[in-house]
């Protein structure tokens, strides 16, 4: 049917098939549809989990020219990777669920490591390991890369195609000096 610029149908005009549109807008009923840009604007609206960093040794205190452990770790607020965040996005449920990519660890003194695809660990095990050269006090934290998977109404779960990162929870670590003295008894 022939319509007007202002998308009116022309009087006395009749329909014509010209095959399929690429307006799938204008088409009936369509505006309940799922479409993956809602679905990458729910991702972008999920309460990620801010990682924290769990750094040994314990107390936030370490030495110059000690090892320090770094771990990623998780707090109990925000969606972290294997939690999924349910909603409903058009009368349908979907989940979204966050997935691990990388994680940057950044030491405060300048240095970073990452992106890389580890959590760390504990000593005598973790494989992030930094070792600060001077005394300072150093504000450290660790970002994590997500990208995500989503599924509707408890469907197959599908690739979301993009990614966020997190700035983690920054904490201040107390690097200090030791003294070696001797004493006589």
């Amino acid at each position: 049917m022939e319509v007007s610029k202002t998308g009116q149908p022309v009087a006395g005009a009749t329909w014509t098939d010209v095959g399929f549109t690429c307006l799938a807008a204008l088409v009936p009923g369509a505006n309940n549809v799922l479409t993956m840009q809602m679905i990458l604007d729910q991702f972008h609206k999920t309460t990620f989990a801010k990682p924290t960093a769990s750094i040994q040794p314990v107390g936030l205190k370490t030495l110059v020219n000690l090892p320090t452990y770094y771990e990623l770790k998780w707090p109990t607020s925000g969606f972290e990777p294997g939690e999924a965040d349910a909603t409903i996005l058009v009368g349908r449920r979907v989940e979204i669920e966050p997935v691990f990519v990388s994680a940057t660890y950044i030491y405060g003194d300048g240095e970073t490591s990452g992106p890389v695809d580890t959590f760390g660990g504990p000593h005598p095990t973790g494989d992030v390991v930094h070792t600060y050269r001077k005394k300072m006090t150093a504000p450290v934290q660790i970002n994590a890369t997500y990208s995500g998977r989503f599924r509707v109404d408890g469907g197959a779960w599908i690739t979301i195609p993009d990614t966020v990162t997190i700035e983690g929870t920054p904490a201040n670590l107390t690097v200090a000096e030791a003294k070696a003295r001797l004493y006589s008894n």
